[in-house]
């Protein structure tokens, strides 16, 4: 595992600024500016959670994922959200990040951070009554460039193995 960074360090302040910078986006709908976060080889996946008895066996499904998007894929989702073919997101969901527990990591890489963070994304629709909540850990690499800290893979791992919600068209 790599070695935590104290809260002192100022790597571990920017990797927690990071992360509620990016919230905000989601959570504004300024989804274009959130491309700019993301590095260009980008590896954002949410693998099948699996329910296992006595506590054996692995958590995630290997190879199995709810969604695997790189850059190109990412876009595609995020430039539809603007189109009038983006049906799950009529009319648009409004979304909560809370982001929490984060814990960061140097790594042998000197620009890079792993970053590990809880949290709990909550969905409404207009005016309809159920809501959605999505709650799990992100491991995250976050890595220095020219324009600064830029998310360079995202594996999500939610608590529930079966979503009840409608879709996952939100960015968690």
């Amino acid at each position: 595992m790599a070695t935590p960074l104290s809260p002192a360090d100022q790597r571990y302040a920017d990797a927690l600024e990071f992360l509620y910078c990016e919230a905000d986006l989601l959570d504004t709908g300024r989804f274009l500016e959130w491309l700019d976060l993301l590095t260009p080889d980008i590896r954002y996946l949410m693998p099948v959670r699996l329910n296992r008895g006595g506590g054996e066996g692995a958590e995630q499904a290997g190879g199995s994922e709810i969604f695997r998007d790189d850059r190109a894929s990412l876009e595609v989702r995020v430039r539809r959200l603007g189109t009038n073919h983006a049906w799950s997101e009529s009319p648009p969901s409004r979304t909560r990040h809370f982001v929490t527990n984060v814990r960061v990591f140097a790594t042998p890489e000197p620009h890079e951070l792993a970053v590990t963070s809880s949290v709990l994304v909550y969905r409404s629709r207009s005016n309809r009554r159920d809501t959605d909540l999505f709650s799990g850990v992100r491991e995250d690499v976050l890595r220095q460039g020219e324009p600064g800290w830029q998310l360079a893979q995202r594996t999500i791992l939610l608590d529930q193995s079966v979503i009840a919600a409608r879709n996952i068209s939100i960015l968690i």
